[in-house]
């Protein structure tokens, strides 16, 4: 296996660190702490193709590979992980679907809009009842001549409250089980479409989710995202990349908990010496940097495998176990490294301790991936 980056992979990888850098990470504080949406940043992206990684020029995106998105995850991430789930589930949940099942004029008038940023995304699949058991949907589509006809509600769907248009999961067919659910693309700007208010969240808190209602919300039939019935394998195909982004994620944290505990033990000092020269504290320091290095192999194998058009679930969901799992067990040692100022908001590593734990529940839990990669084992 080839580990070296390619010259253009690295140099999305510097661009999106001087961003992350420069423009998110001055702000990742404040974004927290008024849970504010940070639309200054996500209009960046749109402007530097963070949005579109690997969504071909043609439609808008910046024709890069999904290696480059992982890379440009973790960067955004490290910084801000609410700036960083904003621009994964838009390039993941949403972008990624629409390109591979979506029709022409799907991805002309769609596709196009989200990659460039013109357009914001939602991916709704989870519901009061159907969260890790997906196929438990109770949302309806109906057909009504030209037109379908939704109805029912979704759960925790990031960016819900600002996005402009959602990739929905709905039963056309009750009785067939996970064979009777169809994806459609849904603007969410039309009669029968609202919002709940914003959730209240542990982290991720500049990140906006909510519940999404459907009443009677009438779509024109070649909104239908695939074929009617392959609405399940349109979601769980789409989580596969997902929990790559997810991963990614989970090694921004986890490279801000080392990088911030670095300077800290550099800086702090007992016993008339900085902490960086305890042994417990140096162990401590090894492990995140061990941890850390082993998740993002994980992470760019899968990256990997999906660009070369080879099945990569098994690799995913051991990507997001493994760097879920690391990056909040390192979330917790860097608050430990910091002492009592790691427990204030005026150091970021509390911020980073309540990020973390998002990545072991969302786009399935670690319990779940634990399921996808036995499943795996028992085929091969």
């Amino acid at each position: 296996m080839n580990f070296g980056l390619s010259e253009e992979q690295e140099m999305v990888q510097r661009m999106a660190r001087d961003f992350a850098t420069k423009e998110v990470l001055p702000k990742a504080a404040e974004i927290d702490r008024e849970q504010r949406h940070p639309a200054e940043l996500v209009k960046r992206m749109a402007e530097l193709g963070l949005l579109g990684v690997a969504v071909p020029e043609e439609f808008g995106g910046a024709g890069m590979d999904n290696v480059s998105y992982a890379l440009a995850m973790e960067e955004v991430c490290r910084a801000c992980a609410s700036t960083g789930v904003i621009m994964s589930v838009n390039n993941s949940l949403v972008c990624d679907p629409i390109m591979r099942f979506g029709t022409d004029e799907q991805k002309e008038k769609f596709l196009k809009p989200l990659a460039a940023g013109d357009l914001l995304g939602c991916f709704c699949l989870s519901e009061p009842e159907a969260g890790t058991d997906a196929a438990a949907q109770t949302t309806l589509a109906a057909k009504d001549g030209d037109h379908w006809v939704l109805n029912g509600t979704k759960n925790w769907i990031t960016n819900g409250p600002v996005a402009d248009v959602a990739v929905v999961m709905a039963m056309t067919d009750k009785s067939a089980g996970h064979r009777g659910i169809s994806a459609f693309i849904v603007p969410l700007d039309i009669d029968g479409v609202r919002c709940g208010p914003p959730d209240e969240k542990l982290g991720i808190r500049g990140s906006k989710s909510c519940q999404i209602f459907f009443e009677d919300a009438r779509i024109p039939a070649d909104y239908l995202l695939g074929d009617v019935g392959g609405g399940f394998k349109v979601a769980m195909s789409t989580l596969d990349g997902g929990r790559i982004g997810i991963a990614a994620q989970a090694n921004g944290i986890l490279r801000a908990c080392l990088e911030d505990s670095l300077d800290y033990a550099s800086q702090r000092k007992t016993f008339g010496v900085p902490i960086a020269n305890h042994q417990a504290i140096q162990w401590k320091l090894a492990d995140m940097a061990a941890d850390l290095e082993a998740a993002r192999l994980l992470t760019l194998h899968a990256a990997t495998l999906k660009d070369q058009k080879q099945r990569f679930t098994k690799e995913a969901s051991m990507a997001k176990l493994f760097a879920a799992d690391a990056c909040n067990r390192h979330a917790r040692e860097a608050v430990q490294i910091y002492g009592g100022n790691g427990y204030v908001t005026e150091y970021p590593v509390e911020r980073h301790m309540r990020d973390a734990k998002i990545t072991e529940i969302y786009e399935g839990t670690s319990e779940i991936q634990r399921v996808v990669v036995a499943s795996w084992l028992f085929k091969e």
